[in-house]
């Protein structure tokens, strides 16, 4: 499943001026408002022709039309933000519970704390781990399973994006140069001792706040990093979605991908790359695949199969629930990462100071890429090893995941037994005393 993908997005129509692209939100509203009498109808049904008191539920006929009735309120509602649904982790062999709690937050961004209720300290060492996950329309429920994969032997913190259409316009701006300071303020919350686990597009903002915080001294650089599937360079094996901007340039994507939220919404007026324009690119990727996913359900839903019919719901209710993203930092990212290269080539800057790689020396580094990614390329984050040349060997690897694509390189069977107990492995061979130590300042002659 591709994130962060902004390829095959719907074009508006014109040239992009707000006066034309802030409508077609709004039409979107209209149109989702206007079937609301159709999905309570549909629901309805669906709940008559289930009942087992209704004699046609058990017909083939009935079964049918409970599965129609399915079919068109899922394929039609609004997908909020998935819950958690962590409440407890085995922790050398015992089950403890799990709080979720936020401990830190900006008006774009929460960090939580998955705390564990631990009775007594485990005896193997809990390095703390930070995962930051993609801003990229996906809510960050969608690294559940890197969560859970990482909590039996780990003190865990991910940070959860906000919806842009839920943040006033008051609240300001947020662009590349925000997720930077974002990232670092999230470091000296937690105090030094971290390991950080980049997923994907925050590949690219915690290299370069890493080699911003090395620049500075500062003492609360991670242990160490690990990047996977990330777009340090994108000129590496470039995919249909590196070409696109490649060949579309900034432009195109500010007329055509932004637009303003709509009343009634917090964020109203706000410029944004909205989440149904993000769905239609997801979609569109793999349409065949998803058109007979939904044709599976029903016929799940007619046979009776509810193992299969729960794992479709588990799966979209995920998939299909999209946020939008702020537009400063989407076409920052996509000018600076996909077009410009500026991080590689080493003209990257950050208020205005550059984004220096070879200042990092402290910290380690592991690069996890798949074998089938066809989203960051394979090589593209692998290159990050060149770009830190001044990190010693004895404190870098790289991995290349066989047979996964872009999700399998986060998530899933192969992740859970080969991918996580690497990079547990390098965390724990880098420590320490979990706490780095302050610098010693030496004044030059």
């Amino acid at each position: 499943m591709p994130i962060g993908e902004f390829g095959g997005a719907a074009a508006l129509p014109g040239d992009g001026s707000p006066f034309l692209t802030a409508p077609m939100y709004w039409f979107y509203e209209m149109g989702h408002a206007a079937l609301t009498p159709s999905r309570a109808f549909a629901d309805a049904g669906r709940m008559f022709f289930k009942n087992p008191a209704n004699p046609f539920a058990h017909t083939a006929v009935g079964k049918a039309y409970a599965a129609a009735f399915e079919l068109f309120e899922r394929t039609t509602r609004r997908y909020s933000q998935p819950d958690w649904g962590i409440s407890s982790t085995l922790v050398g062999g015992e089950r403890v519970a799990v709080h979720i709690t936020s401990v830190w937050e900006r008006p774009f961004c929460r960090l939580l704390h998955f705390e564990r209720a631990l009775e007594h300290a485990p005896r193997r060492p809990q390095p703390k781990v930070l995962i930051v996950a993609p801003m990229s329309g996906h809510y960050a429920t969608l690294l559940r399973g890197t969560v859970e994969a990482f909590l039996p032997n780990h003190d865990v913190y991910i940070t959860e994006w906000v919806d842009a259409r839920m943040v006033p316009v008051s609240d300001g701006r947020f662009d590349l140069d925000d997720y930077i300071d974002y990232v670092i303020s999230m470091l000296h919350a937690l105090n030094g001792g971290v390991h950080v686990v980049a997923v994907c597009q925050p590949s690219v903002p915690v290299l370069a706040a890493v080699a911003r915080m090395e620049a500075d001294s500062d003492p609360y650089v991670p242990l160490t990093m690990t990047l996977m599937g990330g777009p340090i360079d994108t000129r590496e094996h470039p995919t249909a979605v590196n070409k696109l901007a490649q060949e579309r340039g900034i432009d195109w994507f500010r007329g055509h991908v932004i637009t303003k939220v709509p009343f009634p919404h917090p964020g109203f007026m706000r410029d944004v790359y909205p989440g149904f324009l993000q769905l239609n690119g997801f979609m569109t990727m793999n349409l065949d695949r998803h058109i007979e996913a939904h044709r599976n359900l029903f016929r799940h839903l007619v046979s009776g199969d509810g193992d299969s019919a729960d794992k479709h719901r588990e799966f979209y209710d995920e998939y299909l629930a999209v946020m939008d993203l702020s537009a400063e930092y989407y076409l920052q990212t996509v000018e600076t990462v996909f077009i410009r290269h500026a991080l590689p080539l080493g003209t990257m800057m950050h208020r205005g100071k550059p984004v220096d790689l070879t200042k990092i020396k402290r910290v380690g580094l592991l690069t996890i890429e798949g074998e089938h990614d066809d989203i960051s390329g394979v090589g593209q984050t692998e290159a990050t090893h060149k770009l830190c040349p001044n990190i010693p060997d004895n404190m870098k690897a790289h991995y290349l995941q066989p047979g996964v694509g872009h999700y399998g390189v986060f998530n899933g069977s192969r992740f859970r037994s080969e991918i996580q107990p690497r990079i547990s492995d390098f965390m724990l061979s880098h420590n320490g005393s979990g706490k780095r130590a302050p610098l010693k300042v030496v004044a030059e002659a």
